[in-house]
């Protein structure tokens, strides 16, 4: 009998924001798999390193991170192979996946590749959302507000329509396109009713105004939440 792919959400990066049904079966697996870079640790494993018990395998899912090659096909492909292997011998396999599996998560990619195949089980997480409208005391949308979750890669142009159009937006996958973000910010008025956070909930978070913020320091994990009326309750 095949064993069951768990692709489990871990939340953004406390360890304590893992859901218990997540760290149960996280501990039960005879293996563990997350993303990592092509070289050095994995963030994934990190966050749910006080966890694990001991004793299982582990796959480290290397993968480069380079915009362009991302999503990267053949890295997926190989993963599959290998899981498919581990589940074909009756082993549970979970794959970590910070944040939510379904919500820009890396773990969509496996699901697409196994599902049709393998037993496959989506425990949610807490998102980065979430996490963020938290730290920052912010909370998303109230009443008929519409939410827009933008990534900051898009055209310029297209962030100034869809936000434009939004009672409230979370851009995302800020990194290297944040200036061109608070630039549209500022066109449209906006900046005074944004925030930023990077890495919420880590270590390393930090919360500043957007006037502070130095474009060549910001991360992947940052975000900025903004609402039209500046609080959502207003």
């Amino acid at each position: 009998m095949n064993g069951t792919l768990h692709g489990l959400g871990i939340g953004p990066g406390d360890p304590e924001l893992i859901t218990l049904k997540a760290l149960r079966l996280l501990r039960a697996a005879a293996v563990v798999a997350y993303p990592a870079p092509e070289n050095g640790d994995s963030l994934a494993r990190e966050i749910v390193a006080g966890h694990l018990p001991g004793g299982q395998i582990e796959v480290a899912i290397r993968m480069p991170m380079r915009v362009e090659r991302f999503p990267a096909q053949e890295v997926y492909d190989r993963a599959a192979a290998e899981l498919g292997r581990h589940l074909e011998a009756g082993r549970d396999v979970a794959v970590l996946c910070e944040g939510d599996p379904f919500l820009y998560g890396s773990f969509m990619y496996l699901f697409g590749r196994m599902a049709e195949r393998f037993p496959v089980r989506v425990v949610p997480g807490v998102s980065s959302l979430t996490a963020c409208a938290a730290v920052l005391g912010a909370p998303l949308a109230a009443r008929n507000d519409v939410l827009s979750v933008l990534p900051a890669p898009l055209d310029a142009g297209v962030l100034r329509e869809r936000l434009a159009a939004a009672d409230a937006a979370a851009v995302v996958k800020l990194g290297r396109h944040f200036a061109k973000v608070r630039t549209v910010l500022d066109e449209l008025g906006l900046a005074g009713n944004a925030r930023y956070v990077e890495r919420a909930t880590m270590d390393s978070q930090r919360v500043l105004p957007l006037s502070e913020v130095e474009p060549g320091s910001v991360p992947y994990f940052s975000m900025i939440l903004v609402h039209k009326r500046g609080e959502a309750w207003s």
